[in-house]
């Protein structure tokens, strides 16, 4: 099944990516897509996401895995939402190291295990997921203002 792990060194501190990757509300300055946050609570919030046809939609998400500030790890609710018949899971993992040289070694891992016959298109989302990763680095780089 599609599991994806890209990682990057960031020239932030461990502290201040720690600060933003812990924080649901901070997700649409980094977050691929994410439009804004809503609903955020210690353990919960919905993301409003907006796709390529310019639509909105919302995707919730847990928080499964709390260690500050190494390691936060969220699962997408996938019930009753417009995933439900692609995935039959979605959890993504972010962990901070330090960096030889300096900064902050940040690896974020997405494993989403997909639903009946959509098994067959594991490479098409493991693209789809290589691509997300980078662009939440990227993301990731601009709002610790490290770019």
């Amino acid at each position: 099944m599609p599991r994806v792990t890209r990682e990057r060194t960031v020239t932030a501190t461990g502290d201040e990516v720690w600060r933003v990757v812990s924080d649901p509300w901070a997700q649409p300055r980094w977050w691929p897509h994410t439009v804004r946050v809503e609903d955020a609570s210690e353990d919960a919030w919905t993301n409003v996401l907006r796709t390529p046809r310019g639509h909105t939609v919302r995707a919730d998400f847990t928080r499964v895995e709390f260690e500050p500030p190494h390691r936060i790890a969220w699962r997408q609710e996938l019930e009753e939402s417009p995933f439900e018949r692609i995935f039959s899971s979605a959890v993504t993992e972010v962990e901070l190291s330090s960096a030889a040289g300096g900064g902050t070694l940040v690896a974020i891992t997405s494993d989403e295990r997909l639903r009946g016959r959509n098994r067959l298109g594991g490479f098409i989302v493991r693209r789809a997921a290589r691509r997300r990763l980078d662009e939440a680095l990227d993301g990731l780089e601009r709002a610790v203002g490290r770019a």
